[in-house]
């Protein structure tokens, strides 16, 4: 399907408002092209503050949470530390696991890290993870999730049972009955009775209000002096989970605020994890920026979690020194290598499944891969939504016999995870296991029951796009005139960064002449571009340009309409602006 180069609906109101608080016409353009209907206060969002935070007794849940971490801390309690194994997941563990030992006094053979493996133990409060705690000796008498456990009250049960205590910290939407009711706290800011007023914030962030408020508490007991360092430093952690993990960084002035201390942190390179990445990506690397973190440090760290143990992803996170640190990272990164070659194949095999699904015109793609590997799901299906520009499931065999897991990722309009529970509620025999939040999700699906379950999700994703025309779209903000494709410009718009979902980087359109290209890459599907507009000449690249051994659609001389970002191409200590081509079309 072709992509379509599309301007952002703007609003007006916005812009006019933005405009009147000094923001330049270029500011004021991408603000109001990000925010529809926003009416708060601008400051926020354009200047990112921790003053901007709000106060963790806010949170459901929050203060009795707190006040059980306490109590085993001055009884000497084991504590088991039970988390996601994605970035989000991983970070969360560190905070928690930092806290409780370097702030707490907990020492370490006190402990348990329990990560499920996503492939034998699944999402969540998994079963084979609630045996391996049981088994545990000593056996802990509390266990703290992050980034899961609100829609795992059977495992949860299970564990109370036994004599365990478990405070959910979780960020992913509630199921409908509510918070699980054997967890003895749940603190998520999504519940209908939390007062705090960011629903959006990562589960690493949650799992931080916790830990701070709990050090709070422990100060009022008088087990632990005024003088004990906050949490602060553990922020660099919450920065990379909450960009990873693709919360809104549009109308969240907490996850701004977040994002921008935690880089400003990890720029201080004063983490052995932070020098080694930096090491890895070379000098022209540094400052890091959200994009690096999304991009370079999350799909690492998630790659591990994807195709084996997430251990080494927390051992890189907590190393001590260099050596250590480079040494996880070579693991880290041998892993996403693999991870890109199962996902180039696993693609290819997805877009051709998919094609049957689009000749009926079915609005959902839901497509199964007998031979694909569950930790690559996500990523294809973020692939089909943006080749096809639909909500996409794919879905791989499960290790019950018998099971199917699935992951999905949502189009802009469509929040997938009412869509799933929709869709539950039309076939429950289907779809017995789903969570996630508006653009991803997770599932589990009998096999014999897939037919079902993709009739109850079409018609649910139905309900909520109506008679709407779905096609793959590059919005963009717009064009800029020749003299504005400078470093000037660029420094202009990095004033309104951090960039993420929900505020996506800018993207803009024109159209160029091409003075020179090049095949660039080991696979040869990159193109190195030298184009001109309005007498300046800029250097492009267009990354996955073409299919190995595909040959360019246009030639030198030919006019070509480009969608793009702007870009620092940092070389031997010079800047020079490079254009991102997204897209590309000849005239």
């Amino acid at each position: 399907m072709r992509r379509r180069i599309q301007p952002r609906p703007r609003d007006e109101a916005l812009y006019r408002r933005a405009l009147a608080a000094g923001l330049s016409e270029l500011q004021a353009r991408v603000l109001a092209g990000r925010l529809p209907g926003y009416t708060g206060e601008l400051a926020p969002l354009v200047s990112p503050s921790l003053r901007h935070l709000e106060h963790p007794e806010k949170l459901a849940d929050g203060r009795r949470s707190a006040e059980r971490i306490a109590r085993a801390v001055t009884e000497g309690e084991h504590i088991g530390i039970l988390t996601d194994y994605d970035v989000d997941g991983i970070t969360s563990h560190v905070v928690i696991l930092r806290t409780l030992n370097e702030l707490f006094g907990v020492p370490s053979h006190k402990l348990h890290s329990l990560i499920g493996h996503r492939i034998n133990d699944g999402y969540g409060i998994s079963l084979p993870l609630v045996e391996r705690t049981l088994a545990l000796s000593p056996r802990p008498s509390l266990v703290i999730t992050a980034d899961c456990g609100s829609s795992d009250e059977p495992r949860i049960a299970r564990l109370r049972e036994a004599g365990i205590d478990v405070i959910v910290t979780d960020h992913h939407a509630l199921p409908q009955e509510g918070p699980p009711a054997s967890a003895h706290a749940t603190v998520n800011p999504t519940r209908d009775d939390c007062d705090f007023p960011d629903p959006t914030i990562a589960g690493c962030m949650v799992a931080w209000l916790v830990m701070s408020l709990t050090r709070a508490v422990l100060i009022e007991l008088g087990a632990l002096s005024p003088s004990t360092p906050k949490l602060s430093p553990w922020l660099s952690y919450v920065a990379l989970g909450t960009v990873a993990d693709c919360v809104s960084l549009g109308g969240s002035a907490i996850n701004r605020a977040v994002v921008t201390q935690g880089l400003t942190l990890i720029n201080r390179m004063e983490a052995a994890c932070w020098r080694a990445m930096a090491e890895r990506l070379g000098a022209d690397s540094v400052p890091f920026d959200a994009e690096t973190l999304a991009f370079q440090m999350g799909p690492r760290i998630n790659a591990r979690s994807r195709l084996d143990d997430p251990y080494a992803a927390l051992h890189f996170m907590l190393a001590v020194d260099e050596t250590s640190a480079r040494t996880h990272l070579e693991v880290l990164d041998q892993d996403n290598q693999s991870r890109k070659a199962i996902e180039s194949d696993m693609t290819e095999t997805a877009r051709a499944l998919a094609m049957d699904e689009l000749a009926r015109g079915e609005q959902v793609l839901a497509v199964f891969l007998e031979e694909g590997h569950a930790g690559v799901q996500g990523i294809v299906a973020s692939r089909l939504v943006q080749a096809f520009g639909r909500p996409a499931f794919v879905l791989t065999p499960a290790a019950t016999p018998g099971m199917l897991t699935g992951s999905g990722r949502s189009i802009e309009g469509l929040h997938l995870r009412d869509a799933l529970q929709r869709a539950h509620d039309l076939a429950p025999e289907a779809l017995p296991r789903f969570g996630g939040h508006r653009g991803a999700a997770g599932i589990g699906v009998p096999q014999n029951a897939l037919d079902t379950f993709r009739g109850a999700l079409r018609r649910a994703v139905g309900e909520q796009l109506g008679g709407r025309e779905l096609y793959p779209c590059v919005f963009t903000d717009g064009e800029l005139m020749g003299q504005q494709l400078s470093l000037l410009t660029l420094d202009e718009l990095e004033r309104l960064a951090p960039y993420g979902r929900e505020f996506d980087a800018p993207l803009f359109e024109g159209e160029f002449r091409v003075e020179n290209l090049r095949v660039v890459g080991a696979d040869g599907t990159h193109l190195m571009l030298d184009l001109s507009s309005g007498g300046v000449s800029t250097r492009g690249i267009w990354f996955r340009a073409l299919s190995p051994g595909e040959t360019p659609a246009f030639g030198l001389g030919a006019r070509v309409r480009c969608a793009y970002k702007l870009s620092r191409n940092r070389w031997k200590g010079r800047e020079s602006l490079q254009l991102m081509i997204e897209h590309a079309e000849a005239l």
